[in-house]
């Protein structure tokens, strides 16, 4: 098992976190966990309380977990899911969903601890295109 920093997706639309999981793994080269919760159980657009539950369970290999949300609906999902079952090592950022998660991921494929990860994703919020 890795001892990087996990990293859940948490989007309305599975396909659209399914590009960008596909991103994510070579970025990462394929040693950060990312886990979608994505879409509804029955592959509608949504969010799903559940789903967000087993993703952290699946990325959580032990350094933590990075929960970022699209927008919305996947942020009160995300934040209910959590509070439930309140964790230090589980951390939902307010971070853009691609620039956050890409953070993310390349400082988590570092090495780097829980904090770091979450001040990468959370600083993409200031990232300029030009």
């Amino acid at each position: 098992m890795s001892n990087h920093v996990g990293i859940v997706l948490v989007s309305h639309s599975a396909a659209m976190a399914a590009g960008l999981r596909e991103l994510l793994a070579e970025l990462g080269s394929g040693a950060v966990p990312v886990v979608l919760a994505a879409g509804t159980e029955d592959g509608g657009l949504g969010t799903s309380y559940e789903l967000i539950v087993r993703a952290v369970a699946e990325a959580d290999a032990g350094a933590g977990v990075v929960v970022v949300p699209d927008l919305g609906s996947s942020v009160l999902t995300a934040r209910a899911a959590l509070e439930d079952d309140p964790r230090a090592d589980v951390v939902l950022v307010d971070a853009p969903f691609v620039e956050g998660a890409v953070a993310a991921v390349v400082t988590a494929s570092a090495g780097a601890a829980l904090a770091e990860v979450v001040g990468a994703a959370e600083e993409a919020r200031d990232f300029r295109k030009f």
